[in-house]
């Protein structure tokens, strides 16, 4: 069993940078792939952004590539997810979560253990 509790979220003016966290206890986290994903007002749950086990290997969304950084450090159990330039429509509920292997790490039905979510709200 993993849990996963995000912090980090807020409100932000467009142009300005949070810094998201998700910490994890549990068994083995070093093990596994984190994933960060946002459900916007009204939408469906979307991907942002993944990290593998190792923090070697990083995927993005096309919408936050060079926005967004994601990273990991196992020895405190936390993935980070540094977010700048924010945008409006970048408001949402933002969750992470954990999965077993790399595969897949865009489809959040492969996911496993998921956290409660943090707001992030962008005014123009």
């Amino acid at each position: 069993q993993v849990q996963l509790v995000e912090s980090g979220g807020g409100l932000v003016q467009a142009g300005g940078s949070l810094r998201l966290s998700c910490a994890a206890s549990g068994r083995a986290f070093s093990s596994f792939t984190i994933g960060w994903f946002r459900q916007p007002p009204g939408k469906e749950r979307e991907f942002v952004s993944a990290i593998n086990w190792s923090g070697e290997s990083t995927y993005y969304a096309d919408s936050v590539k060079g926005r967004f950084t994601i990273s990991r450090d196992n020895a405190k159990n936390t993935v980070y997810l540094q977010m700048n330039s924010l945008k409006p429509e970048d408001t949402a509920v933002y969750y992470c979560a954990a999965k077993t292997g790399i595969y897949y790490y865009s489809d959040h039905a492969r996911y496993r253990y998921w956290g409660q979510g943090t707001q992030v709200s962008v005014s123009s």
